[in-house]
């Protein structure tokens, strides 16, 4: 069971990654900057944290090989939702950015499709 726990592990973190690259490489493609990768705090993390024009957008990306255990924006639940919004406001803090408009994308991977989704929540 450990050695299966661990190799799964490592493949969700590997399609992480490079559902994080896709993302970035998206926003910069569509004229976007990313300024902040996996940032961390007490609270958790931010996946990106774009600039787009004046906007700070922070994009959660979720990845998945299918839609076997439902579409990949689902597993960006209510809690989840706060949980960004909360970490989107440490993040502005920590960097002494003030008034300024936000947004709250999400980026889901399913197998090669990208979605956007912006303003999500």
């Amino acid at each position: 069971m450990g050695k299966h726990t661990t190799e799964t592990d490592q493949r969700n973190r590997a399609r992480g990654r490079w559902g994080e690259n896709l993302a970035a490489n998206f926003y910069e493609r569509n004229g976007c900057r990313v300024i902040d990768r996996n940032w961390r705090s007490a609270t958790g993390e931010l996946d990106l944290v774009v600039l787009d024009g004046d906007t700070y957008v922070f994009s959660e990306v979720k990845a998945r090989r299918s839609d076997r255990y439902g579409p990949a924006a689902a597993a960006v639940g209510v809690d989840k939702q706060r949980r960004i919004r909360q970490l989107g406001i440490e993040w502005l803090r920590a960097h002494d950015v003030g008034h300024v408009d936000v947004r709250f994308d999400v980026i889901a991977i399913t197998g090669n499709d990208l979605d956007h989704v912006a303003d999500a929540f």
